[in-house]
């Protein structure tokens, strides 16, 4: 390939291939580590910060193939990114990524976002052991090891933090989805412990979204009957939660807070999740 048709992104790969041939970190560009960061809620927050200007490392539990609007706006904005894949379904992997992501880019993330996760059907009569430990090591084991390493790997004294994706509904948790719902509550633990014992040398904040990108489980019109049970009457855009991120990403003064960005949902009690709701 020639320098003329040389990307304008770094692709997957790349990063080794630069390290290898002597290039330099781009030291004044922030490296933001997005887990599940290549498709759905995950992809829309990586573009977020890829228009913000980041250098991204982007994790997949099984692949790093992008979203299409995700690998337009890397390509749109020259970002220096590329793709990790561990499976969260061992956690002890997940303590490795970032030794990984520093490897790579010659340097430590600044910014951690635990947005990976994994969502099954279940309730108290029916849930095993084997849902709730599945879980509970990708949705909160794995996020404390990532923490665990973000917050001992060599690193300069510039502002580092770490955002947690968690649910809008750890407030008034319903029957639905209970060993997700379990373990998003812990996730919510970690965010406060972590914020605590981590300061002032790392910053740790969550975001809560309600419900955004619908699954095949919705059609249209239930989602605008849903919208109109938001005390806002209205459901969060995606990119809403990825600007709030983004916000928490840069917000130094900062630490142990949850943003929800969910139409108010967190205010109000629901019977069951909201895909049964308003058939």
């Amino acid at each position: 390939m020639s320098e003329e048709e040389t990307p304008s992104y770094r692709p997957l790969g790349g990063a080794k291939k630069r390290a290898e041939a002597g290039a330099l970190p781009l030291a004044q560009k922030r490296l933001a580590l997005v887990t599940g960061g290549h498709r759905r809620l995950g992809g829309i927050i990586s573009a977020a910060f890829a228009r913000a200007g980041y250098s991204l490392a982007i994790h997949g539990s099984h692949d790093t193939r992008l979203d299409s609007h995700l690998a337009l706006a890397l390509e749109e904005h020259g970002t220096e990114w590329d793709g990790f894949t561990v499976d969260f379904a061992d956690p002890e992997g997940a303590e490795e990524l970032v030794a990984l992501v520093a490897e790579r880019f010659g340097r430590p993330p600044d910014v951690l976002v635990n947005s990976a996760a994994i969502f099954g059907q279940d309730r108290i009569d029916n849930v095993n052991a084997d849902d709730l430990m599945r879980h509970y090591a990708v949705n909160c084991a794995a996020p404390t090891l990532l923490t665990k390493a973000f917050a001992t790997v060599p690193a300069g004294t510039g502002d580092r933090c770490i955002v947690n994706i968690l649910d809008q509904r750890i407030d008034h948790p319903h029957g639905d989805q209970l060993a997700y719902t379990l373990s998003k509550m812990a996730l919510a633990g970690l965010t406060k412990l972590s914020a605590s014992t981590l300061a002032p040398q790392i910053r740790v904040n969550a975001v809560a979204p309600g419900l955004t990108i619908a699954t095949p489980d919705y059609d249209v019109g239930q989602m605008e009957r849903l919208a109109k049970l938001m005390p806002l009457e209205r459901l969060p855009q995606a990119d809403q939660i990825a600007e709030a991120v983004l916000y928490l990403a840069g917000a130094g003064a900062i630490t142990g807070q949850t943003l929800y960005i969910d139409g108010g949902a967190h205010l109000r009690s629901y019977d069951r999740d909201f895909m049964h709701l308003c058939r």
